[in-house]
């Protein structure tokens, strides 16, 4: 019971410090956020259309766009209305459609779509779309020409008879098979990706930034009065273990429940996302504490600590997917627990893993976690027993 009074006693002090609320709680959720927004899938690129003068001509260009998959059509009013409305990233991309669309066409002339875009991936990948709708409508005024010019009559009634024709043609049906698989699944959400990356990255941080909790304890003294009383220097470093393990895994839980409830993330099997969290939660509450006993003063151990989690954190795929990694680059990184944790939250999320799939990750994650905890106890013992 005293080693989770002290224990509790620590998650407390940190809890109550005001300026922790941002770094354990706001902005762990804001870069889910952030990074969902801005590279997550599980949503369609945008597609602005200005349609200056309706016609039943531009009317079916538009209804094309809407029906064609892997895009979303948004109907805007100008074309100044687009450029801006891409620059600023709002959309993707804009088609610009002229006033005089139908009357050219109708006349036998030819007319020219303007497309706006950024230089980036999503613009590629709607320009391809944009491509194949217009020129399915191009084939369709083709036709209507070569009819005009063989039997006479108005675009109008060619129109109608070509449409007519095309509806008699046998469809060429195309056969796919899909080689291999994604390295991401098609449902995967928008943010559950960032997630679980934001998840130990946060989790690290604030686990070795705030061992410097533990380097107060020891320099106000609480440590030395607490071994003045019958407590045992093994039940203080107990208590003090306990903590930093607390903390971590309040954040944790924290992380994933509220991406969970605000963005619907979704953490694949409850157990095994849990336990996942959990080790890593305790290695992480190791390392600071070892950082806590290692370290002189608050201002070495808060640097070393923001330090040391970043880099760490990012060397074990907290900062971009391990999928990006070289081959060599991997095997360094699975040096760290990030990237075996990582591992986890991949195969639950991405392939619908259970306990018994992350298995390997959890055992390699507590031998981090023991280690840890024996150097961290050892030397904060020595530094209770210095005095």
């Amino acid at each position: 019971m005293s080693a989770i009074t002290i224990a509790w006693t620590n998650l407390r002090r940190f809890l109550r410090d005001r300026t922790n609320a941002f770094f354990f709680v706001l902005f762990p959720l804001l870069m889910i956020a952030v990074l969902g927004l801005a590279f997550g899938g599980g949503s369609e690129p945008r597609l602005g259309v200005v349609q200056p003068a309706a016609g039943a001509l531009s009317g079916d260009l538009v209804a094309a766009l809407e029906d064609a998959e892997g895009v979303d059509v948004r109907l805007v009013d100008t074309r100044a209305e687009a450029v801006a409305a891409v620059e600023e990233g709002a959309l993707e991309a804009a088609v610009v459609i002229p006033g005089t669309y139908d009357a050219r066409l109708a006349n036998g002339g030819d007319t020219t779509l303007q497309y706006l875009s950024r230089s980036d991936r999503s613009a590629q990948q709607i320009g391809m779309i944009v491509r194949a709708v217009v020129d399915d409508q191009a084939g369709r005024f083709r036709v209507v020409r070569t009819l005009q010019d063989e039997l006479g009559g108005g675009f109008g009634a060619n129109l109608v008879r070509g449409d007519e024709v095309a509806d008699q043609v046998a469809d060429v049906a195309v056969a796919t098979s899909t080689v291999g698989s994604a390295p991401l699944p098609e449902d995967l959400g928008r943010f559950d990706l960032g997630a679980s990356s934001q998840l130990l990255l946060f989790i690290f941080v604030t686990s070795m930034t705030s061992a410097a909790s533990l380097i107060e304890t020891r320099r106000l003294g609480v440590a030395r009065r607490m071994f003045a009383t019958p407590t045992r220097a093994a039940t203080i470093v107990a208590g003090e273990a306990l903590g930093r393990v607390a903390i971590a895994v309040v954040q944790g839980l924290v992380i994933m429940l509220g991406a969970a409830v605000l963005f619907g993330v979704s953490w694949g099997d409850p157990a095994a996302a849990a336990l996942l969290m959990l080790a890593f939660a305790t290695v992480a509450g190791g390392a600071g504490m070892v950082l806590g006993a290692v370290a002189t003063n608050v201002q070495q151990s808060t640097a070393v600590g923001l330090l040391a989690g970043l880099g760490i954190s990012a060397l074990g795929g907290s900062m971009m997917p391990l999928e990006f990694f070289s081959p060599t680059m991997l095997t360094v990184a699975h040096l760290t627990p990030h990237a075996w944790a990582a591992d986890g939250f991949a195969s639950l999320v991405r392939h619908d893993g259970t306990v018994l799939d992350v298995l390997p990750q959890l055992g390699v994650l507590a031998a981090f976690a023991a280690a840890l905890f024996v150097l961290g106890s050892w030397a904060l013992r020595r530094r209770i027993l210095a005095g």
